[in-house]
């Protein structure tokens, strides 16, 4: 029988690196919540037109990348790419435009895409992502880029770069695209074959090629900054004075589109030095029509997505991630008689939420101390028919214990000592 592997471009996440994405997820959940974003959950999958209508018909992630299939009713139905466009359903259909605005959201889920498979890029991945409903005040875009900036200097990411720019409104941009359009005409030999192809489609996409000679050309191509409406220059002024304010640094950058078509205004990008070519981290940008084409009201909104394999392979680009202890306190017991005692603790130490782990190998009282270590508790505890002890790690500094229900209170204190004079 052939050995039984993931398919292409999945992974196993085990519990070491699970215990370092948590330290990413928590630090997201501090920053989100502390802004007043909301956790919401979409399901794995939707309706096809959720994303056909959000990303856009052209789009590569329509085009190319989406895991559609038909149920057994024949509706078509696709893994979720993105989650910008599922957030956006929810917002309509379970009536969020009719409470106060803006509506501040986030979210951690896996995405689908069928892509080619190569380091920190999954065919299934997962997001942290944070999106803003019903305020077209450039604030809440500043707030969302101040916040990914945050977290991305909390997790010591670095060599972090954000690139800026505006996009205009759809009048503005459609004026753009017109002179886009000549200009690649006018150049149609030097392209490449794909961006050949999206001349008619999606001309902004050509901004996104890889090949060499297409980049060198669209140097060259008119600005979409140059074309700005009023409001939207207006818009883009203010965002600026405000990350500054905020002393975020950053580059503005004409050719930046992003991928999908519901973008308007500003969109912007962060980068890591340690990534190489592919050096993206997270994303995204101000979505003004999205939510009305996708059945409900003007709304304006705007929001990002950040990768959580990317985001891990650009911590390690500044040295591996400092282990995540897996444990505040070990149990160990020198002699079997004092295994029911121990036990007992045991579970008295995690009812007051800590984590808790005990000998269950059988290991020598030495086997059991080198356990401790390696799971990084701050506390040892062993249990003696002489009497009981807890032994700092750090400090080798023993203290005894007695027998009684104080036992784990006295542990517990020993812990919050641990953890507030080594700073964690």
């Amino acid at each position: 029988m052939a050995k039984l592997t993931v398919p292409r471009g999945t992974r196993d996440v085990l519990p070491d690196e699970w215990r370092v994405r948590h330290r990413v997820l928590d630090a997201a959940r501090r920053r989100f919540e502390a802004a007043g974003y909301g956790r919401i959950m979409t399901p794995t999958f939707e309706h096809t037109e959720v994303f056909a209508r959000g990303a856009g018909e052209t789009s590569d992630i329509v085009t190319k990348e989406m895991y559609t299939f038909q149920d057994r009713s024949e509706r078509s139905l696709t893994l979720r790419p993105e989650g910008t466009a599922a957030v956006a359903r929810a917002y309509v259909e379970q009536g969020l435009h009719r409470e106060p605005q803006p509506v501040k959201l986030w979210y951690f889920a896996p995405m689908f895409r069928y892509e080619k498979p190569q380091e920190g890029r999954y065919r299934e991945h997962w997001q942290i992502g944070a999106e803003a409903f019903g305020s077209d005040h450039p604030a809440v875009d500043a707030e969302l880029i101040v916040l990914l900036a945050g977290l991305y200097t909390e997790l010591g990411v670095p060599g972090v770069t954000l690139r800026l720019n505006s996009i205009g409104d759809a009048s503005s941009r459609a004026a753009y695209r017109e002179q886009l359009v000549t200009f690649l005409r006018a150049h149609e030999t030097q392209l490449d074959e794909d961006s050949r192809a999206r001349v008619d489609t999606n001309p902004l996409r050509v901004f996104d090629s890889k090949v060499p000679a297409t980049i060198a050309l669209m140097r060259d191509a008119p600005k979409v900054t140059d074309s700005l409406d009023p409001a939207s220059a207006a818009h883009f002024a203010t965002l600026q004075e405000l990350l500054t304010a905020a002393g975020v640094t950053f580059a503005l950058d004409p050719s930046l589109v992003r991928g999908l078509d519901y973008y308007s205004r500003t969109v912007f990008e962060f980068s890591c030095s340690g990534l190489g070519a592919q050096d993206a981290v997270g994303g995204g940008g101000r979505y003004d029509g999205l939510v009305e084409s996708l059945g409900g009201p003007a709304t304006p909104a705007v929001g990002f997505g950040c990768g959580i394999e990317r985001v891990l392979l650009a911590m390690a680009a500044g040295g591996d991630p400092a282990p995540v202890a897996s444990a505040d306190v070990y149990v160990c017991v020198a002699e079997e008689s004092e295994r029911a005692g121990a036990f007992k603790l045991v579970q008295a130490l995690r009812a007051q939420d800590l984590r808790v782990e005990q000998d269950l190998a059988g290991r020598s009282l030495k086997g059991q101390l080198k356990q401790a270590s390696r799971l990084g508790a701050a506390i040892a505890v062993v249990a003696r028919a002489e009497g009981w002890q807890a032994q700092e790690m750090r400090g080798r500094v023993e203290h005894p214990l007695s027998r009684d229900g104080s036992a784990a209170v006295q542990v517990a204190a020993l812990v919050r000592t641990a953890a507030a004079t080594s700073g964690t």
